[in-house]
């Protein structure tokens, strides 16, 4: 897939506020601090069009950017930000989870972990759920120019390999820099895929 053109359209504060087209989206979200507006920037070639900060914790909305004028990339909040209080987080997590479970145009999540840290409790759980929940994932793992191919592969597998105790079948995976532009095609090549099926199926009502 070539990204010819990208926007913002708006930051929602719930699911309601959200775009009312029915053109598919992608949802990108992750711990906060795991490089996410970076990754969004680095698939899009777009520099600024996702805001980084040194402060983490600061997408606080749910913020949609409009791709080549046919799908919808959707920044969500980061989860499990310590400094934030608790009627914050609260709030966080419960229009993370509105969007996620009633958005019928969401065609996929893709949870962003950071490929130098082991498996983190928070991370798992959110995946789990997402499982429960029937809702189509993929994992991205994120910074793997801090740890050089080979050990960013060998974590990854050993990430994966954790979720065996409970999944059968794992989702598939992605291992990115955004300072390399690795993985930019093989994760834009999977949003086109899933595209052209729903697209090509007329699944979505």
């Amino acid at each position: 897939m070539e990204i010819k053109q990208s926007e913002f359209v708006i930051s929602a504060p719930t699911v309601t506020k959200c775009p009312k087209d029915n053109k598919l989206e992608y949802a990108f979200i992750g711990r906060s601090n795991v490089g996410k507006s970076s990754l969004i920037n680095m698939l899009c070639n777009h520099k600024g069009l996702a805001k980084t900060s040194s402060m983490p914790g600061k997408t606080l909305l749910i913020n949609h950017f409009i791709i080549n004028k046919e799908w919808y990339l959707v920044d969500l909040p980061g989860y499990g930000y310590a400094k934030r209080s608790k009627t914050m987080q609260n709030k966080l997590e419960q229009m993370i989870a509105q969007y996620i479970l009633q958005r019928q145009q969401l065609a996929n999540v893709f949870v962003l972990i950071d490929v130098r840290h082991d498996p983190q409790q928070i991370d798992r759980e959110f995946i789990d759920w997402l499982g429960e929940s029937n809702i189509p994932f993929a994992i991205i793992f994120t910074k793997a120019d801090k740890l050089g191919s080979g050990k960013a592969r060998d974590n990854a597998k050993r990430w994966m390999d954790s979720l065996k105790d409970r999944w059968e079948t794992l989702p598939p995976y992605f291992i990115t820099s955004s300072e390399k532009r690795i993985g930019r095609e093989e994760v834009l090549n999977y949003i086109e895929e899933i595209n052209n099926q729903i697209n090509g199926t007329d699944t979505l009502s």
